[in-house]
């Protein structure tokens, strides 16, 4: 048994330049998605700001031991 495919039906059409057009704008969406991701990544990193100490507690330094 054989199976015969055609070639002029698998070519795109690349007359116009519509395939390459095609390929830059989904090529440019890829980045942008990445670039998202790796941004929500970098802000996920940054560590949260600790409150800071209320009174005195924990400042004097007993220097008469």
């Amino acid at each position: 048994m054989a199976v015969t495919i055609s070639s002029a039906n698998l070519q795109p059409n690349m007359s116009h330049g519509e395939v390459g057009v095609k390929v830059a704008q989904l090529a440019k969406d890829q980045q942008k998605i990445e670039g998202d991701i790796a941004l929500q990544l970098i802000n996920a990193a940054v560590p949260e700001a600790t409150p800071s100490p209320v009174g005195n507690t924990g400042h004097n330094i007993n220097t008469t031991a």
